[in-house]
């Protein structure tokens, strides 16, 4: 672990991993400490994975104010860490709500990015979140796998606004339910600020206009990743990222969910590793 000072003085943390060119990448969730991302799939044999941990996650430290865990205010943080690495333009890769807040940064500092990827990102930041039916059409699609019947009533249920999140519906954010993902998803409370995760949106994080103007500007190449299985974002909702774009790649990863990099680590990295080579 190494730390780095945000422009308000809280000390922030980033974990590298791997060798090579550094690759910046932002943790979603939102506001999930960077340890779920582990190694992307192996993609640490290929680049040098700095991965941050935001303010009020992981071994970071809490802000003084509160309402810095906003997206538009983290900007500022990931800015500071591109200067604390001393790299003029830098490589990022966002997944899921990591995603707005790379696209707010890239809005902001088009001249300080040289490749962007976008991981199952819901684009909030373009004003496009995902939709509930969407959500449904997807999880419909798994009605022949065994945990289907007692999940989709609770998962319909929370959508619509009359039942809780449910630990028994998060198989459908995964393109296969084996002892890897559950794995992977029971960390998830324990990794997550609940209280920073509902700033992260507040009024004000995001304003689709400005940020769609200034990604006008972006002359980076950029990646749009969608999973096959994932309904939020759906591969047509991700699809209209890519759009915001001047020319992005867009690539859909077969059979998997919100998290590609555990449902088929091998696609996954192959298809990054390619966009980032220029390949």
């Amino acid at each position: 672990m190494r730390t780095f000072h945000a422009p308000d003085g809280t000390e922030l943390a980033f974990h590298v991993r791997g060798q090579g060119e550094p690759l910046v990448v932002l943790p979603g969730g939102p506001m999930r400490a960077s340890a779920y991302l582990g190694n992307l799939g192996g993609l640490d044999a290929h680049r040098q994975l700095i991965l941050l941990d935001l303010r009020g996650t992981g071994r970071s430290a809490m802000p003084a104010d509160p309402e810095t865990y906003r997206c538009d205010r983290l900007v500022a943080d990931v800015e500071a860490l591109r200067r604390h690495l001393g790299l003029e333009r830098m490589d990022v890769l966002a997944h899921s709500a990591g995603g707005s807040l790379a696209m707010r940064h890239a809005a902001r500092h088009p001249d300080r990015l040289s490749r962007l990827a976008l991981i199952t990102t819901t684009p909030w930041a373009l004003g496009l979140p995902a939709n509930a039916e969407d959500r449904l059409v997807a999880a419909r699609r798994r009605a022949s796998e065994p945990w289907f019947a007692d999940a989709f009533p609770a998962f319909e249920a929370w959508l619509s606004g009359t039942g809780d999140f449910d630990p028994v519906f998060v198989p459908f954010f995964y393109g296969r339910w084996d002892d890897t993902a559950r794995a992977h998803a029971d960390r998830e409370e324990a990794e997550t600020n609940d209280e920073a995760a509902e700033g992260y949106g507040a009024d004000g994080a995001y304003d689709p206009d400005v940020t769609r103007a200034g990604l006008a500007r972006v002359t980076a190449p950029v990646l749009v990743l969608a999973g096959e299985r994932d309904g939020g974002p759906s591969p047509a909702l991700a699809r209209r990222t890519a759009d915001a774009f001047r020319a992005a790649e867009f690539a859909v990863q077969p059979d998997a969910g919100h998290y590609p990099w555990i449902d088929d680590p091998e696609w996954f990295v192959r298809r990054v590793t390619a966009f980032l080579s220029g390949r």
